[in-house]
């Protein structure tokens, strides 16, 4: 199993915890906290920290999936032991006809 595969299926998890961390929290503040009666002054199990743990899970899960993704590209060009740069290349010259030698039948 190569490099990046592994890279590759490592984000594609990541990519879907980092989705349904999003999609549990509420756009309006209330989220998850305020399904499970979190809403007020009510503390039961640390409920009222949910908010808290969703923002930190989504930074957490999002910077991960960004090093995941860089590390990915490095991975994918390692072992290739020829890499040219195109810009290294040498192009070449290009020859055009000339003009100064007459042809066909105007041969005095």
């Amino acid at each position: 199993m190569s490099t990046f595969l592994i890279f590759l299926i490592l984000i594609i998890v990541v990519a879907f915890f980092l989705v349904v961390v999003i999609m549990v929290q509420n756009p309006k503040g209330g989220g998850l906290s305020s399904t499970f009666g979190g809403g007020g002054t009510q503390q039961l199990g640390g409920v009222k920290n949910t908010t808290n743990f969703l923002d930190k899970s989504t930074w957490t899960l999002a910077i991960i999936l960004l090093a995941l993704i860089l590390f990915s590209n490095i991975s994918l060009f390692e072992g290739q032991g020829n890499t040219t740069n195109v810009f290294d290349e040498e192009v070449p010259a290009v020859t055009l006809p000339d003009t100064n030698t007459p042809t066909g039948d105007s041969i005095p």
